[in-house]
Formats: C-alpha cells, sequence, structure tokens
C-alpha cells in the first residue's frame, strides 16, 4: 500500500483509476458527510469532470447524533453552492445513542432513495484502502467466509467507491494542501464502536509487531475477492443450471442442485445469494438444500432480513420479500397521466380500442369508467376474458406462474370494488370497448 502521494500525484493517480470503472453518463449522487475523505472526493471529482462527465449532485446526511450535525450540514452545503452543484439532505435525528449498524441502514436508504428521486445513476461513496482493511480484518474476527474477506469492491450495484486504492492518510494530506473544509467526527475515535476499535488501537499495536499488515490484510482480501468472482462465474458455466434474473432476485434450475455434492450445492448457493447483496452462510444454505430436498413446491424458507428462498415450478428462486401489498388504493382521476404503485409504473392515456384484447398482456383498453389501482385481496375472483364463469385471482396467478412471493405486491385495477384486470395475468369481460371505440388505454411496467 502506497503511504504518501502529492496532491497533483494523487489528482493523476485518481483520474487514471476513475477511467478504468466504466461509469455511465449522466448524474451521479456524491455521498459527503463532511470529513476530509468525502470532502477530498468531492474535489476531486470537480478536478475531474473532464474524465467522468458525470453532473454531480452533493449528498448530505445529518444523523443527529453530535451536537455539530447541523453545523456540518450548512458546510457541506456552502461548500456544494460554492462549486455550483446540486445539494441534497436529510435530517434523521437518530440522537447520541445510535448505533453504528441504526446510522449506516438509514444512510443508505436515504442515498438509495435520493438516487432514484434525482434519476442518479450510482452514489459515490469515499470508502479508501484502510477502511477495506479494517473492514477485512473486522470480517475476519466475527468469523466471515471467504466471499466476505473479499470486503469492498469499486462498484457494488449503484455504489461506487473509487477511493479504496489510495489510503487515509494521502487523502488528509490533499485536503489540507487544498486547504478544504473538512470536520472530524469524534466518532471515528470512539473505542465504543467496533470499527473506531479497531482502528485506534488494534490496528496500531498489530503494525508495531508486524509492519506489513495492513499490505498482508490487503491481500488476504484480494485472493478471497478472486475466489468469489471464480465461484460466481461457475454459475453461468454449469450445465442445467441456467440463472435467471427475478424481479431483483434470481433463480436457478432446482434439480441440478439436487445432484451436487453438498458442499459444491452450498458455495454455489452463497455465490448465487451474493449476485443480489444477500449475505448467507452455510448454515442458511444447509436451509435451502432441505427446502430442495423437500421438493414441495410452494415451500420457503427466510434468509434473514428481508431475503428468503421460495421452491416453485421446479425452479429455486432467491428473492427479497415484496412489501408493496400495504400501498394505498391510487384513482386514476385524469384523462392522462402516470403514477407509481409499490414498484410498478401504471400510464394512462385516451386512445381507440383494438378489435382484440390479449387476456395476459400488460396493456389493456377501458370503457371511460372510474377505475382504481390496488392490492388484491384472498378470495376475490374476475371473470377471464373469452373464458366461463369466475376465477379465483390466486388460480390466476398460478396458471400464469407467478410465483407466490411476487403475487404479494401485485396490483389490480378495480372497478366498483370488482377487479377487472389482473396486468400481465388476466384480463376480464367487464368494460371490454368495441373495435375503434374511445376507450382508456393503461400501460403497465414490470418492476
Amino acid at each position: 500500500m502506497e503511504l504518501t502521494f502529492g496532491s497533483m500525484d494523487l489528482t493523476q493517480k485518481f483520474r487514471s483509476h476513475l477511467a478504468t470503472l466504466g461509469l455511465p453518463p449522466g448524474r451521479a449522487l456524491v455521498a459527503v458527510s463532511g470529513g476530509p475523505d468525502s470532502v477530498a472526493l468531492l474535489d476531486l471529482l470537480v478536478r475531474s469532470r473532464e474524465v467522468h462527465r458525470l453532473e454531480l449532485v452533493v449528498a448530505h446526511v445529518d444523523h443527529g447524533t453530535h451536537a455539530d450535525s447541523g453545523r456540518v450540514a450548512g458546510q457541506v452545503r456552502d461548500l456544494a453552492l460554492a462549486w455550483g452543484i446540486e445539494f441534497e439532505s436529510v435530517e434523521l435525528g437518530l440522537g447520541a445513542a445510535a448505533t453504528e449498524t441504526q446510522a449506516r441502514t438509514r444512510r443508505y436508504a436515504w442515498l438509495e432513495q435520493t438516487r432514484v428521486r434525482t434519476g442518479a445513476g450510482v452514489v459515490f461513496t469515499a470508502h479508501h484502502a484502510d477502511d477495506q482493511v479494517e473492514t477485512i480484518l473486522m470480517r475476519a474476527l466475527e468469523g466471515s467466509g471467504p466471499a466476505g474477506l473479499a470486503a469492498m469492491s469499486d462498484q457494488s450495484g449503484a455504489i461506487v467507491r473509487p477511493l479504496l486504492p489510495f489510503p487515509r492518510e494521502a487523502l488528509l494530506a490533499y485536503a489540507r494542501e487544498r486547504s478544504l473544509p473538512t470536520w472530524s467526527d469524534p466518532a471515528n475515535h470512539d473505542s465504543r464502536h467496533l470499527r473506531s476499535w479497531l482502528r485506534c488501537e488494534v490496528l496500531p499495536q498489530l503494525r508495531c509487531r508486524l509492519p506489513r499488515v495492513d499490505l498482508k490484510l490487503a491481500r488476504l482480501g484480494a485472493q478471497a475477492a478472486r475466489d468469489r468472482t471464480a465461484w460466481s462465474s461457475v454459475l453461468d458455466f454449469l450445465p442445467g443450471l441456467d440463472p435467471q434474473p427475478e424481479d431483483g432476485g434470481i433463480s436457478v434450475a432446482a434439480a441440478p442442485l439436487r445432484g451436487y455434492d453438498s458442499a459444491l450445492a452450498q458455495t454455489l448457493l452463497i455465490a448465487a445469494a451474493r449476485r443480489l447483496g444477500c449475505q448467507i452462510g452455510p448454515a442458511r444454505a444447509a436451509r435451502i438444500l432441505g427446502l430442495l430436498a423437500a421438493g414441495n413446491s410452494g415451500s420457503e424458507t427466510p434468509l434473514g432480513g428481508s431475503w428468503r428462498a421460495e421452491l416453485a415450478f421446479d425452479r429455486l428462486r432467491l428473492v427479497r420479500v415484496a412489501r408493496d401489498s400495504a400501498e394505498a388504493p391510487l384513482s386514476l382521476d385524469a384523462d392522462a397521466g402516470e403514477m407509481r404503485w409499490g414498484g410498478w409504473r401504471i400510464r394512462w392515456r385516451p386512445e381507440p380500442a383494438p378489435a382484440l384484447q390479449e387476456r395476459a398482456a400488460l396493456t389493456a383498453w377501458f370503457r371511460p369508467q372510474e377505475l382504481t389501482i390496488r392490492g388484491w385481496l384472498p378470495g376475490e375472483k374476475v371473470r377471464p376474458l373469452a373464458g366461463a364463469g369466475r376465477r379465483l385471482l390466486v388460480r390466476c396467478f398460478q396458471d400464469a406462474g407467478v410465483p407466490r412471493r411476487r403475487r404479494e405486491g401485485w396490483p389490480v385495477l378495480a372497478s366498483s370494488d370488482a377487479v377487472v384486470w389482473i396486468p400481465g395475468v388476466c384480463r376480464s369481460d367487464a368494460l371490454v370497448p368495441a373495435g375503434g371505440m374511445e376507450a382508456l388505454r393503461i400501460d403497465a411496467e414490470y418492476p
């Protein structure tokens, strides 16, 4: 690990590294806490605009855990304004008793919401080489497996960490040389927090006895990252496994997994889950293998947090639990418009109806009527277009091959409390306009 850079040297190395990341054009959030690392990151990004060509948006989270937090938020805002950069912020009001985990969870949830709301493609964070070493040591002490020891990567989903090659001391020196306004968070030196204890007490002692400990921990992380990448690649090469993306999740063919040695099957399941950002270990992987062995379609098992495994239609799905079923009903109360319901995007406009409509399409035409998008209820029925009799909605979902987990957040279109359409599943025979008649076209975009 390099320990010193001049300001100009660091700028050139940063630009060179940034160019290798292949970032998409558009907007980008820069998470700026006000500390020297994130302020240095913002300054480097501003001075490297000809490399990334992104429209930067400064995003600041005031956790409310320290008396100076309001002043720091103002300092970051002023910095953004001085550079002519859009500024986004939030006050969480967590209080001094909040834990690192609570603050981190709330911070990343807000950053993701803000990324989506502002149309940003990525979120830059200021994690650097020392953070990486601390993370590897923390995970080793917590008994993490090889995949966990790989620690942080340059890019994880929308999160981009362009400072990982650079040590903390180089960023501090850069901030001093540039006379950047920064703030030192007392929590970074509070040994009550595990990471701060490792940073301020454990690692300095290790370095006294083992001067190359940072390099060796970094090497351990690099080796684990290489193995993690290899196992992820294996998923795509094993015959018949057929990994497929599944609405924020992943599915694989169940039959091949049942035939693999248990150690191999567990390792593949851990690799598949990791693609999603779902962390599972051998115990949860073994629980999934038990689900496979039982072979009961529709059965499932929790994987911690909002994740679970589900066996459906001879596919094993690792998915996030849907939370959309509690969404409030929304009325289509204008001639044309657009709305979000859960993860779905609903658009509507006047348009002459076609002569024929498909029963299971994501587009449908209706005679003008008061219509509402809402969640569906157990026991509800629909009269399928060109069908006979009334059919339970749950049977319609089964016929369409929609896994149980996904049904929970699926919207329906209702008129006078009667379901007239399950987007992509079943169009009813109600409110069907004649061909050429002026009607309301509704498009549902699958999440």
